[in-house]
């Protein structure tokens, strides 16, 4: 899945933290290194985390926001949603937001919508966390860890509003694509914490990839699709154009969208992931 950016968008130049020393952790106060340990199976991953350079003011936001809007995914409690966002009309999951800027936008144009924002990019947590706390966004919430633990094992069943996959990690070398996050197995998985007729919104930039998407999408019972010709969607008003995908769309690339919705009525009990 895309908790990591593939090309991270351009930032002012900013001082990286200090070196610490041997053994002390990176962030006291901030998200865990390996959140579920070892208490989950080993299995084929979607992502790769990424510890890039963290800049101050990241380090800064992941020290004082992380205990406040943050939350580990250790698989070993259930979430109670309603508490954690403070009694919002509408919960959506948001599984890679690479530097959260499009979060952030999404977040404060929609504010009655609360968004669990799941990552493992350290930089980009902390900015994230900063946007929020700068733009005075109360609804966002920054997940650490693998979005597989939090849909099995951290989230009630029929408690999730949506689903937003943007530009997940596409694993463009064939024997890789076993990888990627849209699979019938995921989809089998997401079904479970979505409430009947929730918005299950994906987009990708690379032409295979979003093929795949819609042929595994339209194949699985749990999910129908928004439009009436069984295609891809126009990008909604509610998705920000970012300046990766701008750049793109400047060098000639198609972005394809996907808008589903949870049928009424799931068809079977989700199954964990394929292990490796």
């Amino acid at each position: 899945m895309s908790e990591s950016p593939r090309t991270p968008e351009a930032h002012t130049p900013e001082a990286a933290v200090p070196a610490r020393a041997k053994g002390e952790p990176r962030f006291p106060d901030g998200p865990a290194p390996d959140p579920a340990g070892s208490h989950f199976e080993r299995r084929i991953r979607s992502f790769q985390p990424r510890r890039s350079r963290v800049t101050t003011s990241q380090s800064d936001a992941l020290q004082r926001l992380w205990p406040k809007w943050g939350l580990d995914i250790d698989g070993q409690r259930v979430l109670d949603l309603d508490e954690m966002f403070e009694g919002r009309e509408r919960v959506v999951l948001e599984i890679g937001f690479g530097m959260g800027e499009a979060t952030a936008q999404m977040a404060a144009d929609d504010p009655d919508t609360g968004i669990l924002a799941v990552d493992v990019h350290t930089p980009g947590q902390g900015n994230l966390l900063g946007l929020a706390e700068r733009n005075g966004l109360t609804n966002v919430r920054v997940a650490n860890g693998d979005a597989i633990i939090l849909l099995r094992e951290m989230l009630r069943p029929a408690s999730l509003d949506g689903l937003r996959v943007y530009f997940p990690d596409p694993w463009p070398k064939k024997r890789h694509h076993k990888r990627r996050l849209i699979q019938p197995e995921f989809l089998s998985l997401a079904a479970v914490p979505l409430k009947p007729g929730a918005l299950v919104h994906c987009a990708t930039d690379w032409e295979d990839y979003a093929e795949q998407m819609l042929e595994v999408l339209t194949e699985h019972p749990d999910y129908v699709n928004t439009q009436a010709d069984g295609g891809y969607a126009p990008r909604p008003e509610f998705r920000p154009l970012t300046r990766f995908e701008g750049q793109g769309l400047d060098k000639g690339h198609a972005v394809h969208d996907l808008l589903f919705h949870r049928a009424e009525t799931a068809t079977e009990t989700a199954t964990a992931p394929v292990q490796d």
